[in-house]
C-alpha cells in the first residue's frame, strides 16, 4: 500500500523523525530504508533500541499512528494513475493488500480513497511473525485469496517489499519508491520494472504470472 498505493514513506519517515526527536533521538533516511517493511513491533523496537525511548512497544507504535492518521486527515493522496489501474485489474484479477502498515492503517487509507471494495483480502504485517523482507506477509494473502505464490504476482516498491515477495515464491512488478529507491540487487529480483501505475495493466500482471 504505502508507496504503491498512496505516496506515505515520507510521511512515515517524518513522523517517526518527530516521535524520535520527542526523546533526543535522530532519525535518519538510513533508519526509514532499514525499517521499511517491518511490521509495528520490529519498527518500533528499532526506535526504542535505537534511541532508549523509555516507553513500550505499543506505545511507541500508538504515539507513532496518532502523528500518522493526523497527517492522512490533512491530506491523503493517491499516486498518479493508481485508482484507474486498480478499477482494470479488479475486474479481472483477485487482488489483496499485504502491507505493512497496521490494519486500523490500512482500512483507513481503503476507505478515504474508496478502494475497499476492489481488495477482498487485507493483510498487515502485524498480524504475522515478521514483515519485510521475510515472506510472511504475503504467503499469507496467498493463502487467504487461495491461489499458489508460484501463480501470484506482487506490485512491490521497496528493497524490502522486493524481497519478501520473491522469498515468497512469487513473481515482482516493481514501481520504485521516488523517495527511498530500491537497491539495485533487489530490483534485479524483479520480473519487470514500472514507471508508474498507469504502466500496470491486466496483460502486464497475466504475463508476468505466466513468466512471459
Amino acid at each position: 500500500m504505502d508507496g504503491v498505493i498512496i505516496d506515505t514513506e515520507q510521511e512515515w519517515n517524518d513522523v517517526r523523525r518527530a516521535y524520535s526527536a520527542r526523546w533526543g533521538g535522530r532519525w535518519t533516511d538510513d533508519d526509514q530504508r532499514a525499517v521499511m517493511g517491518h511490521n509495528s513491533r520490529q519498527w518500533a523496537a528499532h526506535i526504542r533500541e535505537r534511541f532508549e525511548v523509555p516507553a513500550s512497544e505499543d506505545e511507541i507504535i500508538g504515539g507513532v499512528v496518532e502523528l500518522l492518521l493526523r497527517r492522512y486527515d490533512e491530506q491523503l493522496q493517491l499516486l498518479p494513475g493508481v485508482a484507474d489501474a486498480v478499477r482494470r485489474l479488479a475486474g479481472r484479477c483477485r487482488l489483496a493488500v499485504a502491507s505493512s502498515s497496521p490494519l486500523a492503517v490500512i482500512r483507513h487509507v481503503l476507505h478515504a480513497t474508496r478502494l475497499e471494495d476492489a481488495f477482498p483480502v487485507v493483510v498487515s504485517s502485524d498480524e504475522v511473525a515478521q514483515g519485510k523482507p521475510a515472506p510472511d506477509v504475503y504467503l499469507t494473502a496467498c493463502g487467504r485469496l487461495g491461489v499458489d505464490p508460484a501463480l501470484a504476482v506482487a506490485v512491490e516498491d521497496s528493497s524490502n517489499g522486493i524481497c519478501a515477495a520473491h522469498n515468497a515464491g512469487m513473481r515482482v512488478i516493481a514501481l520504485p519508491n521516488r523517495h527511498f529507491a530500491p537497491a539495485p540487487e533487489a530490483l534485479a529480483l524483479a520480473a519487470r520494472v514500472i514507471g508508474s501505475a498507469a504502466d500496470l495493466t491486466p496483460e502486464l500482471v497475466e504475463a508476468v504470472a505466466r513468466g512471459a
